[in-house]
């Protein structure tokens, strides 16, 4: 487990139910978009630590759905699913995000990624909700551990990649 070189800004509005997260990395735009449609590399990044990622849908295109399960110790504890609204290569993706215990609950979420120099890439996720109690609900959830350890493992696998 490396220590991860960039913080995570995990930003909540106080006007409207966001989230909004920004974040460093030391690949280009093109590798960290890969990273998040690609199936086989985003199971080996999201999530805490202490959790497997297995993918049970994933089509990353304009109009496509996803799916995937989060496993401890073998089983089941957490499963997510949501639908790809625009994925613009190497740029941006929009997407809604469904946590299964909660149906009623979609974030609405757009992912932008900007090229730095020294192909360097910041991405920027702003995450939006229907009321203040779901966010704040998914800020107490342990969200910002399965995010800071997620991104803590993206480094890890761009720098293989690299």
């Amino acid at each position: 487990m490396t220590m991860a070189k960039y913080e995570t800004e995990i930003l909540a509005d106080e006007k409207v139910p966001t989230i909004r997260l920004v974040r460093e990395f030391d690949a280009p735009p093109a590798q960290v978009f890969r990273a998040h449609v690609d199936p086989e590399l985003y199971a080996q990044w999201v999530g805490p630590h202490s959790v497997t990622t297995r993918i049970t849908r994933w089509d990353a295109r304009t109009g496509g759905e996803w799916a995937f399960a989060s496993d401890r110790g073998g089983e089941e504890i957490a499963a997510f699913h949501g639908s790809f609204h625009e994925v613009r290569p190497d740029e941006r993706i929009v997407w809604t995000f469904t946590y299964d215990g909660e149906p009623d609950n979609v974030a609405l979420e757009t992912l932008t990624l900007e090229e730095l120099d020294g192909g360097r890439t910041r991405l920027r996720v702003l995450s939006v909700v229907a009321d203040f109690a779901t966010r704040d609900g998914m800020l107490s959830s342990g969200m910002a551990t399965g995010i800071n350890e997620g991104y803590a493992k993206l480094d890890d696998l761009l720098a293989k990649d690299a």
